[in-house]
């Protein structure tokens, strides 16, 4: 199953019209009126990879398959949604259910836009967005307590569990999210057990109009800004732009772009930053029948990179033989790759690498 990241902001923001550019379709209601998302759409995108085409020239493959995304438009978030105001519970839950959160924010002034957060300010709109997510987050963890508490009791082991879950929400109130947190602490662990909003990874999209696209605005670079401080990432986008040219066929589109100076497509860059907010790399596979994308998370060992392509490799592992896309590509053969003395064979301990070309060899 791919991973998801989940749509969220503001009524109005522009997430719908995000969800329809990244999947080039209309299954979103993109309106100048809140709340017209009520149940979220689901989308699967593929993550842009170009290597794969130079790779199945090369051993003359005819199928080719992208690694995949699914992307979730999520109904906008007010004032209060922790307490259920507007769509806040569904919309809650709904951000429960997914691996990475894409916050857009609006940066364009624009007319007809009803919008209860008037005028645009985005670090208001984040401040909102952060706040209802901890206050989700804080009434989960009161639940989580008084379960611990009753468990240390009886568990002295429970104890340090309850004094993380206390510290994170200390966290919480002192308006520290839960992914500050080091990954391998017990807190973190804590958060991903008890489905924490606000430990889920986090890209800011700056939604800015077409005339910020080429120079950003004060609100587009005071978001960038924010993203620099907290050691996070933030894009800026052109949600209307990028929603016409998903409608035109690749060719025009990558002529409109140069004619406005855009030297990669904003949906591009949005799939790869929430693909590596996740902590996710590619190694690839190639053969007359197919060329392919896997994702694994870095850091990944070659026997768990084995068995996302099936169980039974991973569990007769034998040795994985590896070039580097970058060598494949430049010498062309593997002969020519033997000759310069790339290929490379490595065993269980071997961690995988971005653009590693693999044939894994195994026994069962």
């Amino acid at each position: 199953m791919a991973l998801s990241c989940g749509i969220v902001g503001l009524p109005n923001a522009g997430k719908s019209t995000v969800f329809n550019a990244l999947t080039r379709s209309t299954q979103a209601v993109a309106s100048d009126y809140p709340f017209a998302t009520i149940e979220p759409n689901v989308g699967e995108v593929r993550v842009p990879d170009g290597r794969l085409e130079v790779l199945a020239e090369i051993v003359h493959s005819n199928r080719i398959v992208h690694a995949s995304m699914r992307f979730v438009d999520i109904a906008g978030l007010a004032r209060g949604a922790s307490s259920g105001a507007g769509l806040g519970n569904a919309f809650l839950s709904h951000i429960r259910e997914t691996d990475a959160i894409a916050m857009v924010v609006r940066c364009f002034e624009a007319q007809g836009v009803a919008d209860a957060e008037a005028p645009p300010d985005p670090l208001r709109d984040i401040e909102i967005l952060d706040i209802e997510m901890a206050l989700a987050d804080l009434a989960s963890l009161a639940k989580r307590v008084d379960k611990l508490e009753r468990e240390s009791r009886a568990n002295p082991k429970a104890a340090e569990r309850l004094e993380a879950a206390r510290g994170l929400m200390r966290a919480l109130e002192n308006g520290t999210p839960a992914r500050a947190f080091a990954k391998d602490s017990l807190e973190a662990a804590l958060a991903r057990e008890t489905f924490l909003l606000t430990v889920k990874p986090l890209l800011y999209v700056a939604n800015v109009g077409e005339a910020q696209i080429a120079r950003l605005g004060a609100s587009a670079q005071s978001v960038f800004d924010l993203a620099e401080r907290e050691g996070s990432r933030a894009i800026a986008f052109c949600a209307k732009l990028e929603a016409e040219l998903a409608g035109l066929s690749d060719d025009e589109a990558t002529v409109f772009r140069k004619e406005l100076g855009i030297d990669r497509s904003g949906l591009d860059q949005l799939i790869l930053q929430a693909y590596d907010v996740l902590g996710l790399m590619t190694f690839l596979t190639a053969g007359e029948k197919e060329v392919r994308a896997w994702t694994i998370e870095k850091g990944s060992k070659a026997p768990q990179a084995a068995g996302k392509i099936h169980s039974d490799i991973e569990r007769g592992f034998i040795r994985a033989e590896i070039v580097s896309y970058d060598d494949y590509a430049r010498l062309r053969s593997m002969e020519a790759i033997r000759s310069a003395g790339l290929f490379r064979s490595e065993g269980k301990e071997y961690v995988m690498r971005e653009g590693d070309v693999v044939n894994f060899r195994f026994n069962v």
